[in-house]
């Protein structure tokens, strides 16, 4: 496997009802190259409060050097006070995706 540093996944979730939104702006303003959307149950303590409730993950595959732009467009976006934003590296992959990641595919 070719070892890809730049790459990168960001994982937030938001009301089911917004995630779509969120992820057009991302890939429309090239803050990201792709987003899945995948439904989610979230179980957490929020000031001190239990919550239960369904989500939308969206699984955000971009580039590194965009991420500090892609987390300020997702705050400004996103309706939650505390959006989530968790960035984990792509260490690896299929060389052609990661390539059309790094944005060498068309505009």
């Amino acid at each position: 496997m070719e070892e890809k540093r730049d790459a990168v996944v960001v994982l937030s979730t938001a009301a089911e009802r917004e995630a779509g939104t969120i992820a057009r702006a991302l890939v429309e303003e090239d803050l990201a190259a792709c987003v899945n959307i995948v439904h989610v149950h979230s179980c957490y303590l929020w000031k001190g409060v239990y919550a239960d409730e369904d989500e939308a993950l969206m699984i955000i595959k971009a580039r590194k050097d965009v991420v500090d732009r892609l987390i300020d467009r997702i705050k400004g976006l996103h309706s939650y006070e505390l959006p989530e934003a968790i960035v984990l590296p792509i260490i690896g992959g299929y060389p052609p995706y990661l390539a059309w990641l790094a944005g060498e595919r068309e505009k």
